[in-house]
């Protein structure tokens, strides 16, 4: 560890790339390693896990880094506080001769009692439970909190109705070129689309895998044609790309 440590000091250091990044920069570095690990644990191949953690541990260390620089914490730091709470959140095990034996069930409540003893004090909202997950999923899930108390469109006209208001700000906000303006306007057309998926019944992640999965094949059968055609995809044109891609829709169904 204090090797890695002592390395990532270096790049920091050395490393043009290294410098130019900053803890936001990195954040989608994390998100995206977090879901090789997944890959690589659902395909069972250890050798794969093992390394897929490697580059997820860099991500702490990366930040641990950035943060130490600025003299909030260190890497150390983050090792204490986890552990810190891992013995905090488990009295059945650190403090056994205070608890009788318990089931699962058991601790999973004990757990979030904690938790809730944690926040005390501080400020809460309805949304602080919502996982920090995907951000389809949270966007659905902050959605559905919402509607919970009465802040929601009455039906999918609504919804529908504030989509077609962001796409026009959108709109607006690329005729303008402002860049800032555009990737807030792009977001907010994002969360409003999930709304009205939601709206209608729908899982947002579910219609976009969905989406995806057909994408794959369709290009895929691209890619099929041109090598029996003898051809290199990336020579093809994009009408015969359209061409082929009508294809696929047809026979792919």
């Amino acid at each position: 560890m204090d090797k890695l440590l002592a390395v990532m000091r270096e790049l920091r250091e050395k490393c043009p790339w290294d410098q130019q990044q900053t803890p936001q920069s990195l954040t989608r570095y994390a998100i995206e390693e977090a879901y090789e690990v997944e890959a690589a644990v659902r395909a069972g191949n250890a050798n794969e896990v093992r390394d897929e953690l490697g580059d997820l541990l860099l991500q702490v260390v990366f930040q641990s880094q950035m943060y130490s620089e600025q003299g909030a914490f260190d890497f150390n730091d983050v090792v204490n506080a986890i552990t810190e709470k891992l013995i905090r959140r488990h009295p059945h095990v650190f403090q056994a001769e205070q608890f009788s034996q318990l089931s699962a069930e058991d601790v999973s409540l004990l757990w979030k009692q904690i938790k809730q003893q944690e926040k005390q004090g501080k400020p809460q909202s309805r949304l602080d439970d919502i996982k920090h997950g995907p951000a389809i999923q949270q966007a659905h899930d902050i959605q559905k909190n919402a509607a919970q108390i009465g802040f929601d469109f009455p039906d999918v006209t609504g919804a529908y109705g504030k989509l077609n208001e962001e796409l026009a700000e959108l709109q607006q906000a690329m005729q303008g070129q402002n860049s800032d303006e555009i990737f807030d306007e792009f977001g907010d057309c994002l969360f409003s689309l999930i709304n009205v998926g939601r709206k209608l019944g729908l899982s947002s992640e579910m219609a976009l895998l969905s989406t995806i999965h057909k994408f794959r094949t369709r290009f895929a059968f691209i890619e099929d044609q041109a090598q029996k055609q003898h051809k290199n995809i990336e020579a093809l044109s994009l009408e015969e790309m359209d061409q082929l891609w009508e294809q696929a829709k047809q026979q792919l169904k």
